[in-house]
């Protein structure tokens, strides 16, 4: 009795071992491998930094074909194809632009999704181990990254922050300055609610603030995507240590805009980009192209978490957050 038992186990296990087996075999079937393409261009990068990009991003982020057995059978490679397809769309190395512009803000970009921890996925170095960035490895992008521009402060007269640039009460919109897309800098962005808060590796303050369209829309939880009409304003200060070893708001760098139109800033996903430097609040770009080639390839990395912010949305108070800011 306990033989037969025994036996009917036993078959019982293989028939659901062929069972799996089967299903593996047929599964292999479908598996439709990820098609190769040409690469058109390639990163002009000293070659330290390349051998980091190679090492931890081409294998998703080019048309290098560098995957390993198990990356091609199914169904780990219906997952392993989504996203490298998605990657590519993000960034490709193998179609890198020869504009500076472009390939500076894509640097600040890898930058920053290395700094973070964001990239390389997690789950993709759980496999392939070897991908892992390193200490080391941050600080040669980060020398190369910064090594692409530096940020001119403003003059030392200078000093009282966010309310720095004085605007008559005469004054007209008519005279701000207007970026080459048309995005139109305004001072009223001083009033609004801070949404967010943070600092880089360039030794800045930065301070987010919204308009009433896009505070409602992080107060309903309403930004994937967010409305037409949101406006968001990045304001930069240098770090200024005090005697007591205190952090503060220095010089005036930039307030960078973004404001939400999926009509007008269709080839930037809906969003028109700005930035005014500096005293004078000079606009960068000289065509409305500029946008193209140094912001939304960036931004187009949140797309999915923060629809295309860099900083996401805090559910603060506000206004204490201000008065903090203001001390």
């Amino acid at each position: 009795m306990d033989s037969i038992k025994k036996k009917r186990k036993v078959n019982l296990i293989a028939i659901i071992f062929l069972t799996i087996l089967g299903i593996f075999g047929m599964l292999q079937l479908f598996n439709k491998p990820l098609e190769g393409k040409p690469a058109a261009k390639k990163i002009k990068a000293p070659r330290e930094v390349l051998a980091i990009l190679e090492n931890s991003c081409f294998a998703c982020h080019s048309n290098a074909q560098k995957l390993t057995w198990y990356d091609k059978i199914a169904p780990i490679s219906w997952a392993v194809d989504k996203d490298v397809k998605r990657a590519r769309e993000v960034l490709n190395f193998s179609e890198w632009t020869d504009s500076p512009g472009e390939h500076k803000g894509n640097m600040y970009a890898i930058l920053n999704m290395m700094q973070s921890g964001k990239m390389p996925l997690h789950e993709y170095t759980l496999l392939h181990p070897s991908a892992k960035i390193t200490a080391k490895d941050i600080e040669v992008i980060k020398k190369y990254t910064l090594s692409l521009s530096s940020v001119t402060p403003a003059k030392k007269e200078t000093k009282d922050t966010h309310q720095n640039i004085e605007i008559k009460e005469n004054s007209t919109p008519s005279k701000f300055p207007v970026s080459p897309n048309g995005v139109k800098y305004t001072d009223e962005y001083k009033k609004w609610k801070v949404i967010s808060m943070s600092t880089l590796f360039d030794n800045s303050i930065r301070v987010i603030y919204g308009n009433d369209i896009a505070v409602k829309a992080i107060e309903t939880e309403n930004f994937h995507p967010w409305p037409n009409g949101s406006v968001v304003v990045k304001s930069v200060w240098k770090q200024e240590k005090s005697a007591n070893g205190e952090i503060r708001a220095g010089d005036f760098v930039n307030a960078q805009f973004m404001v939400k139109n999926s009509k007008k800033y269709t080839d930037t996903e809906g969003w028109g980009f700005a930035k005014f430097s500096g005293n004078d609040l000079h606009p960068t770009g000289k065509t409305a192209s500029f946008a193209k080639e140094s912001c939304i390839a960036c931004h187009r990395q949140l797309a999915e978490k923060t629809g295309y912010l860099f900083d996401v949305p805090m559910k603060v108070n506000t206004e204490r957050l201000i008065k903090n800011l203001q001390k």
